[in-house]
């Protein structure tokens, strides 16, 4: 991964502009751009994503960003785009966490009704929720850990102890994911954070069973009645 983008307001008011009229064929054309990333938001409403039966009302689209705040919900690419399922490809997301929020991306996943996601792998987002695991961490297999008073290094994984997570909570951060074959390439705000290749057996961490690189769809997670984070862009590039 390269330079973080950075996507001036008026610039994604543009994008979104474009991807609110005509089919839904046009609309993926419309939402190309930089390189060939499309946008999987329209900036309106929900429209391609399917939640879990779990609290949907955990997900709304405020003045073009989607917002989470809620209980323990998933949000799932269902649309178009690529036929709705990934195997390599590039993935930029815009990300703000306020104070105590915890969310994640998943990929590889597929729509689940309720529970965490059993299949695919998940990019933490928290800033300061009371989970050690950090911003940045392939949660579970590549952590990037802060720890608070009294705790311990979680187990499961291997983990990188921080002073400080590398989002703030706040402010917009860039996440670029990048997948090819068995690496997993984790960068926030243009630092790696992860670089994983990804054993022939998968992980090992013991409950992780469904963290394996094969294919899938995309998830957000909404976490906790309590967690409010904001996300202005999730942008796709298939390889």
């Amino acid at each position: 991964m390269k330079i973080p983008f950075l996507l001036p307001a008026l610039a994604f008011a543009a994008a979104l502009s474009l991807t609110s009229c005509g089919s839904e064929s046009d609309n993926a054309v419309a939402a190309e751009n930089e390189d060939g990333f499309i946008e999987l938001f329209n900036g309106k409403d929900l429209e391609g994503w399917k939640t879990s039966d779990e609290n949907p009302e955990s997900f709304s689209v405020v003045d073009g960003t989607l917002i989470i705040k809620g209980g323990k919900s998933h949000l799932f690419y269902a649309g178009p785009v690529n036929g709705g399922k990934f195997k390599d490809f590039e993935l930029k997301a815009r990300v703000k966490t306020m104070p105590g929020a915890n969310s994640g991306v998943y990929f590889h996943t597929a729509v689940q009704a309720e529970g965490w996601p059993e299949q695919g792998y998940e990019c933490q987002v928290n800033s300061t929720h009371k989970d050690p695991k950090k911003t940045g961490s392939l949660y579970g297999v590549k952590n990037i850990v802060v720890l608070q008073e009294g705790q311990e290094v979680p187990k499961g994984g291997d983990s990188e102890v921080r002073e400080k997570a590398p989002s703030t909570d706040g402010e917009w951060f860039d996440y670029h994911i990048t997948v090819q074959g068995k690496r997993i390439h984790i960068q926030v705000n243009g630092e790696t954070t992860v670089d994983y290749t990804e054993p022939d057996d998968g992980p090992t961490a013991a409950g992780f069973a469904g963290r394996k690189l094969g294919e899938g769809t995309f998830g957000i997670q909404a976490h906790d009645p309590d967690s409010e984070v904001h996300y202005a862009r999730f942008a796709v590039k298939p390889l």
